[in-house]
């Protein structure tokens, strides 16, 4: 059974502030900083936040899971497009075959730009009950969460 689900923000600053944030590491500290996010702890496997780049995702408290590891399997600057997929863990121990989240940023303006975030999923037709689990409001927060950290660096850089 395959779902979808997605999530857009606007942000005042333009495409190319949000995709330096989101193209890198820093999105993934400023995650773990954040004691909201639900994420207590995200150690780097391997990489440099590039393609190929592994995170292992350390959860706050056992909602469904508490660890797994997590892959960026496409990083596209042109198209400022980010796809990660569980590798390890998670949804996959819940009867998931595929669990992907795929971030775009999409110029609006010079001075704006929205955040598309994207679930995708595919789950064994035996645990399809378990596709309820998927919800967008983590990526939905990770927005929210990017849109603060650069409006508020914005306003700073505006003030000098």
């Amino acid at each position: 059974m395959f779902g979808q689900l997605s999530h857009e923000l606007e942000v005042n600053v333009p495409a190319s502030e949000a995709w330096e944030l989101y193209s890198t590491l820093r999105l993934a500290k400023l995650v773990e900083e954040e004691p909201a996010s639900g994420i207590e702890k995200i150690d780097v496997i391997e990489g440099d936040g590039g393609a190929g780049t592994i995170l292992k995702l350390t959860f706050a408290g056992p909602p469904l899971f508490t660890v797994y590891k997590e892959k960026f399997t496409k990083l596209d600057n042109e198209k400022r497009l980010k796809e990660t997929e569980v590798i390890e863990g998670g949804y996959l121990e819940l009867g998931f075959t595929l669990f992907l989240i795929r971030f775009e940023v999409i110029e609006k303006d010079n001075d704006s730009c929205i955040i598309k975030s994207t679930i995708e999923y595919d789950v064994k037709e035996e645990a399809a009950a378990n596709a309820s689990h998927v919800t967008i409001d983590a990526v939905a927060n990770i927005a929210e969460l990017s849109k603060n950290y650069l409006t508020k660096n914005k306003a700073a850089k505006d003030e000098h």
